[in-house]
């Protein structure tokens, strides 16, 4: 290590002498920044780049964050990509990103952005208003021929195409004015989500639909390789303008369900791994080699009940069923210690949760009332869809709808389980074909809309497009979704998420099943890790130390 601290010096040194000359510059088209991470790389090649490698059950599905939903997607996004503002770790503050500032009218329907200058995409392009104005016409003009794929992000955050969004104008080279319909409460966190990445147009234009297998930003990170089902590997982006990596790679390491994650923690396999099993948490508390972090209750899973489908469309079919579950016992039976029932569909940390809403005490005989009372005295067959892999809300998904299906046939309900790949599960149920799904939802931002709306609108209820898994229509719960993310006033807000909340308890809309802590793992060489809220990091303050650092040598 010191022989190390000598050379960087030496080098450092050499640098100094260069630039003294009037060499650096014009040796090197470069900052002189990068010109010296180079020379220390190339000077120390006998060293091997650090990689940082972070373990999962699942591999993403596309890298365009504009057309996936899933948080495997999402999480290698959120290192390539970058949006116009971004959230802190605790999802608290809106932060800078590519703007470094923004204003709002008083009427609060004109924002414009001040764009960072000096920023260039990873295929060297340049990052504008205009760069950025080509990104959001092609998330909401479905007559662009960029629009390739379904955009259910833009959809449900701005209610369609193009929905509130007005216009989005490029006044000057770094000047960018979007103007909305109407005032949008959570507007600024809905652009700090990682599915309104800015990715460079040229890119976009070269790919188009491919893009999901190509992806260029402004991230600190930059795409290398993708072995499906295997890895995904990053490289550092040397002349990022924020904060550089300290890693010279990340790999999205795919890994087996079935094997352990200590065993990989302490083998070197991976240096961060999340979903950690009970004993596997035991072993991170009291094994010197291992860090342990806990993301909070950001979370929900539900039984999705499809009102297009009969019998759901029925209240008293749908009270039966809530009736028939004994959430306490599911509970006991969960593998992950910190899961807990879930009363109504937001999670406990976000304003306006209804803590007076409870789930019903199990019933089986008041179930049987209502079937009969509904037409089903001798009960009926239906089928029950469920994804084959665990998820951040759901720790055994097969093992809950088992339980289900048991508890259901206390009241003569045969449930057929269809369990499906997750890839395949994820895209199917936006068509709307299931009876009866296991969903769920890892939180984007801190705010209630984030849950509600995407649950209950009915704008989210469009074939392939759909995020309302009920395909539940209520003009009344439209019409306060709406009203809520209009008004600033958080008070009235909170009271307008309350009442929503009481319709869809009274109507069971769907069953609300239960939040999750997830574990997190890392190897104790895993310095500056900070688990963020929604499970999506920006791995670039990350550092691997090497062994004689951390025993102070």
């Amino acid at each position: 290590m010191k022989n190390n601290l000598r050379l960087q010096g030496l080098v450092l040194g050499l640098v100094l002498l260069l630039a003294s000359m009037g060499f650096l510059l014009i040796k090197y088209n470069k900052s002189a920044s990068a010109w010296y991470d180079d020379t220390i790389s190339n000077l120390m090649g006998d060293q091997a780049p650090k990689t940082l490698i972070v373990g999962r059950t699942l591999d993403s599905i596309g890298l365009d964050p504009a057309v996936v939903t899933d948080s495997e997607s999402f999480q290698v996004t959120t290192n390539i990509y970058e949006g116009l503002v971004k959230f802190d770790t605790t999802g608290s503050e809106v932060l800078p990103s590519l703007a470094e500032s923004w204003k709002m009218s008083e009427d609060g329907k004109t924002w414009v952005f001040k764009i960072r200058d000096n920023i260039k995409f990873h295929d060297g392009s340049k990052l504008n208003a205009e760069a950025v104005s080509f990104n959001f016409h092609r998330w909401m003009d479905i007559d662009s021929p960029y629009h390739a794929g379904h955009f259910s992000y833009w959809s449900y955050s701005f209610g369609g195409f193009p929905g509130i969004v007005k216009s989005v104008t490029a006044l000057s080279d770094y000047s960018l004015e979007i103007v909305l319909n109407e005032p949008y409460a959570p507007f600024l966190s809905v652009l700090s989500m990682p599915s309104f990445g800015i990715a460079s147009p040229e890119a976009i234009m070269k790919y188009n639909e491919n893009l999901k297998l190509s992806p260029v930003g402004t991230g600190p990170f930059m795409f290398e390789s993708w072995e499906k089902n295997i890895q995904i590997t990053l490289e550092k982006n040397k002349d990022y303008w924020g904060t550089k990596a300290k890693v010279d790679q990340v790999v999205f390491k795919k890994i087996s369900s079935q094997i352990s994650k200590i065993d990989l923690l302490l083998d070197g396999e991976v240096h961060i791994v999340d979903g950690l099993n009970p004993s596997e948490v035991d072993q991170s508390r009291t094994d010197k080699r291992l860090k342990l972090y806990y993301r909070p209750y950001f979370n929900i899973s539900y039984m999705a009940l499809n009102h297009n489908i009969e019998p759901f469309d029925n209240l008293k079919v749908r009270q039966a069923i809530s009736l028939l579950i004994d959430k306490n016992e599911m509970i006991n039976d969960d593998p992950n210690p910190l899961t807990r029932p879930a009363n109504t569909f937001l999670p406990p940390v976000l304003l306006g949760y209804h803590e007076s809403i409870k789930s019903p005490e199990p019933d089986v005989n008041a179930a049987k009332r209502l079937l009969s009372e509904a037409g089903y005295p001798d009960g009926f067959t239906t089928s029950l869809w469920v994804m084959d892999q665990p998820r951040g809300y759901i720790s055994n998904p097969v093992q809950v709808a088992k339980f289900l299906q048991s508890e259901l046939s206390k009241a003569s309900i045969t449930v057929d389980l269809h369990i499906i790949k997750w890839d395949t599960f994820i895209e199917a149920i936006k068509e709307g074909d299931h009876p009866m799904a296991i969903v769920g939802w890892n939180g984007d931002i801190v705010d209630p809309d984030n849950f509600l709306y995407t649950f209950f609108s009915s704008e989210n209820t469009k074939s392939g497009l759909a995020l309302n898994y009920s395909f539940y229509e209520n003009p009344t719960v439209d019409r306060l979704l709406e009203q809520a993310r209009n008004v600033t006033d958080v008070e009235f807000r909170k009271s307008l998420y309350r009442e929503i909340q009481e319709i869809i308890a009274s109507e069971v809309v769907s069953i609300p099943l239960t939040h999750t802590m997830t574990a997190i793992g890392s190897s104790n060489l895993v310095k500056g890790f900070e688990p963020h809220i929604t499970g999506k990091e920006v791995l670039n303050q990350i550092e691997l130390i090497d062994e004689t650092d951390k025993d102070g040598k």
